[in-house]
């Protein structure tokens, strides 16, 4: 017979501005802990930053006297900016993403014009995770799952009993994620959720994000393998592949960009990072025309 796996503590904050949800995953024997994809607020408009989401994980680790070991993403995200730098910062902890940020480096890098001078090699962070590489949280151990599709880069973070899978699947009222931005494909991310879906059914799955599916009154981000596996409106109940490429390719030709996606892209695939400031000492960001 073999153990179990463990069972993370999981707090979430939802950011409601973005629909994003963020983790601490506390190891359940200690005080270590892992941040999973956190938000950077940023108006738009006025082209600032600002803290307040970042620091309510902050309040909690600290208060909660936690020791931050990793400050993982599950992807290069497009709809809200990274506050991995300034958590960092703070509460110090490894950066982590998948090793095909390489990729995404390289084809947003061509898109922003950005130049010899910023890095494809994915140096902005501190670990570059394979497909079946594992780490700890304290005693915990963590699994990686490379699961593209909505991005070529996108990984799912198994840790113990629980899956983190950014934005590949949404609650099962809702579905699964876009694939039609730049290196996304259908075809893939039908795939990838088909090895989510064989994790064991009790296994939690923990979402990226939640815009309340019609006719739900509260947002939610938890569910499990065997709920998705039934009940998931995109890929429940053994949906084929042709069935849901058709569906999926159909609805995403119909959906608006991310309002936050040209900062995003370039923050994020920098782990973070805003681009380095001109001769005067501005920051600046760089929007391309007709290249999205």
């Amino acid at each position: 017979m073999t153990d179990s796996p463990a069972a993370p503590r999981v707090t979430a904050f939802f950011d409601e501005t973005t629909n994003t949800v963020s983790y601490v995953v506390q190891d359940p024997q200690g005080a270590a802990c892992a941040i999973v994809d956190s938000v950077l607020d940023f108006d738009h408009a006025a082209g600032r930053t600002d803290t307040s989401t970042a620091d309510r994980i902050v309040d909690h680790i600290t208060s909660h006297h936690l020791q931050t070991q990793w400050i993982l993403e599950s992807h290069v995200h497009a709809d809200h900016l990274s506050a991995a730098p300034y958590l960092q910062q703070r509460l110090g902890g490894k950066i982590g993403i998948g090793a095909q940020i390489t990729t995404v480096q390289d084809t947003f890098g061509k898109v922003f014009n950005e130049g010899t001078e910023f890095q494809r090699d994915g140096s902005q962070f501190d670990a570059l995770f394979e497909d079946g590489d594992s780490f700890h949280i304290g005693q915990l151990r963590a699994d990686v799952m490379h699961t593209p599709g909505h991005t070529p880069a996108c990984m799912t973070y198994v840790i113990g009993d629980a899956a983190f899978v950014g934005d590949t699947l949404f609650m099962p009222d809702f579905g699964t994620a876009r694939c039609d931005f730049p290196g996304g494909s259908a075809e893939q991310l039908y795939r990838s959720i088909q090895r989510i879906l064989a994790l064991p059914e009790a296994t939690r799955i923990f979402v990226g994000h939640d815009y309340k599916a019609p006719g739900r009154e509260e947002f939610a981000w938890e569910t499990s393998v065997a709920e998705e596996r039934a009940n998931n409106v995109h890929v429940g109940n053994a949906r084929s592949q042709d069935d849901f490429v058709a569906m999926r390719e159909a609805r995403d030709a119909k959906l608006p960009m991310p309002k936050l996606i040209v900062p995003s892209l370039q923050v994020n695939m920098r782990a973070g990072h805003m681009p380095a400031p001109d001769d005067s000492g501005t920051v600046m960001l760089k929007l391309p025309i007709n290249k999205l």
